[in-house]
């Protein structure tokens, strides 16, 4: 049984230059490892709560001074000199300890950080992959890998608001593998520049999460857009490229109504807008296309839209498998957006994994909009069979980290994408 020794801890900056925390575990039998995790920017209420200081001095209010203290003084002087049968022991002593329902005393950042980092030093101390162990505690062997959603265009919370949706991304279809995905990708995304430059006049920067960022006009702008670039780099819309659009519907809801640019649309309105969408676009996932607590509407989308698309839970479902049972149960959604730190542990979010499985659901895993370079979560996606892995674009080295690390993953395994 694997026994911690010491667990200590840092605050660092995100990929937005906001605090974040970053965990060291060392065993007993001298295995150690160092994980940062990653915080976001559309978060649903739901979410496990993300300890911060508070002091509008610095970072204004965003802090992790306090979360980092929890892991080096009452996390490290609780799980010390302690050995662990498994993971889930160790999660559940951390959950224990913590005492509240949301992990707000602690912090879920601390937790899942400590999560993490234990898990990596295991495989560590194992002599094995991190994607193997991971595939280890879910019970199950490593057959294929997660086929990408890569951003290409960001409003919403990522990008200001010039747009209410929050991202279009595209999912290469016709490649097999990781390698030529990419490369499909970058000749997209340079297409999407140049006619962003020849349309809109703006140079490439990009969003939190690397994607375009035009000043839009609509949504339906953003998504004609998006097909224009997949032919002017050589690919067919819906046979080589498909597309997949994070609605994040819960920004732009207010008292019953979506406010989508200037239109007011109430809950059918809004879902027969969605399937307008699916008519016009080459759309294989639909995320969050409507608000967190629509919970009618979100089965009525399901039931009109479920065999042309993945109905996508993010906000709806936190990867909390509470919600995900009640949305199984009212047939609310196909597919959940995986994501470790909106639960605060591995072994939770575990839960949610086998739990949307065994409904026969899609799981994509997920990065967050403040993100880190490290890149356990290309490990994750792989270990845990994600259907597809959502990262962020081709660009900057808080995403590229996991692309490549995607890459040799591939390489190492000789898997394909599925």
């Amino acid at each position: 049984m694997p026994t911690i020794q010491r667990l200590s801890a840092l605050e660092i900056l995100d990929s937005r230059g906001r605090p974040t925390v970053q965990a060291t575990c060392q065993l007993a039998s001298g295995a150690a490892a160092t994980v940062s995790v990653p915080s976001g920017a559309s978060t649903g209420t739901a979410e496990a709560h993300e300890l911060r200081d508070g002091d509008p001095q610095r970072y204004r209010g965003l802090g992790c001074r306090k979360a980092v203290q929890n892991i080096r003084g009452e996390l490290n002087r609780a799980l010390a000199n302690r050995p662990f049968r498994d993971q889930a022991e160790l999660d559940t002593a951390m959950i224990d300890l913590d005492g509240t329902p949301n992990k707000s005393r602690l912090g879920a950042n601390a937790l899942v950080a400590v999560s993490l980092a234990f898990a990596r030093a295991c495989a560590v101390e194992q002599g094995i992959p991190l994607y193997r162990h991971f595939a280890n505690l879910i019970g199950q062997p490593v057959t294929a890998l997660p086929r990408p959603m890569i951003n290409l265009f960001s409003g919403g919370k990522h990008a200001g608001g010039q747009v209410s949706i929050q991202d279009v991304q595209v999912m290469p279809l016709s490649a097999r593998t990781i390698d030529d995905l990419l490369a499909m990708t970058y000749a997209v995304f340079q297409s999407a520049a140049d006619l962003m430059y020849r349309q809109y006049g703006m140079r490439l920067l990009t969003a939190d999460e690397g994607g375009l960022a035009p000043a839009f006009s609509s949504a339906e702008e953003m998504l004609d857009l998006s097909v224009q670039s997949i032919r002017a780099a050589g690919l067919e819309p819906g046979r080589d490229v498909a597309l997949t659009v994070d609605v994040a519907a819960s920004h732009f809801h207010d008292a019953g109504c979506y406010r989508l640019g200037a239109e007011i649309l109430d809950g059918p309105a809004m879902v027969n807008r969605l399937l307008s969408w699916l008519d016009r676009y080459p759309i294989a996932s639909l995320e969050d296309g409507l608000a967190e607590e629509d919970w009618p509407h979100w089965s009525m989308l399901l039931s009109q839209a479920g065999s042309r698309t993945l109905i996508l839970g993010d906000d709806l479902l936190c990867t909390n498998p509470a919600r995900i049972r009640r949305a199984i149960d009212s047939r609310a959604a196909n597919a959940l957006l995986l994501k470790v730190n909106q639960i605060g542990t591995l072994t939770e979010a575990m839960e949610a994994c086998t739990l949307a499985k065994s409904a026969g659901w899609r799981v994509v895993v997920s990065a967050r909009s403040g993100e880190t370079e490290d890149n356990w979560l290309a490990d994750l996606a792989v270990g845990w069979s994600g259907d597809h892995i959502k990262v962020g674009s081709i660009t900057q080295s808080e995403r590229l980290a996991k692309y490549n690390r995607l890459l040799a993953i591939e390489v190492e395994t000789r898997i394909q994408v599925a």
